[in-house]
């Protein structure tokens, strides 16, 4: 499906014609008339965005939707999706909102989920205003707390290292 909705975007021409190609392609049909109508104008697709010495990734489209400086990412799922289940998806537009604003020196101001199913069901999910800066926050706090993480990690590895290395010194003393 993100295969047939970036040559979409970017104008190329695509096909696949297996039985798996043809149902990405028929839910591709969905977002792009569904999902992709108010999109006056497309920045960028599979844009690779990165907030410097923190993260990075990739997101599908950066676009003016509705007018709004809008990040897009584009989900498949075999079920319809609840709104309390995809946090994730909500951090991730966070982050890649402020890496595309940091970078760019943009004003992204909303983020836009577009979810279709096998059976052609579209959802849309939309993060704005100060939803979005909530999950800003709440993407800050889990980069801490993974860099929390990494940094206990490897302060036990050196610790360990420096006792090996002591006890091996012992043992020659011995």
């Amino acid at each position: 499906m993100h295969k047939f909705l970036e040559n979409h975007i970017t104008g190329v021409g695509y096909d696949d014609l297996t039985a798996l190609g043809q149902e990405a392609k028929a839910m591709a049909k969905k977002v792009i008339e569904i999902g992709l109508a108010p999109v006056e104008e497309y920045f960028g697709s599979e844009v690779t965005l990165y907030y410097p010495g923190l993260y990075a990734g990739s997101t599908d489209l950066v676009c003016s939707h509705n007018g709004v400086e809008t990040v897009v990412d584009f989900k498949q799922a075999n079920r319809p999706k609840k709104k309390e289940w995809i946090e994730d998806y909500y951090l991730q537009i966070a982050a890649y909102a402020m890496a595309h604003d940091y970078v760019h020196n943009s004003k992204i101001q909303k983020g836009v989920i577009m979810v279709c199913t096998p059976d052609l069901y579209y959802q849309e999910f939309v993060v704005e205003g100060a939803e979005l800066r909530q999950y800003k926050h709440k993407f800050l706090k889990r980069l801490d707390m993974y860099h929390d993480l990494i940094f206990d990690e490897k302060e036990k590895y050196n610790l360990q290292k420096e006792d090996e290395e002591y006890l091996k010194e012992l043992q020659k003393k011995l």
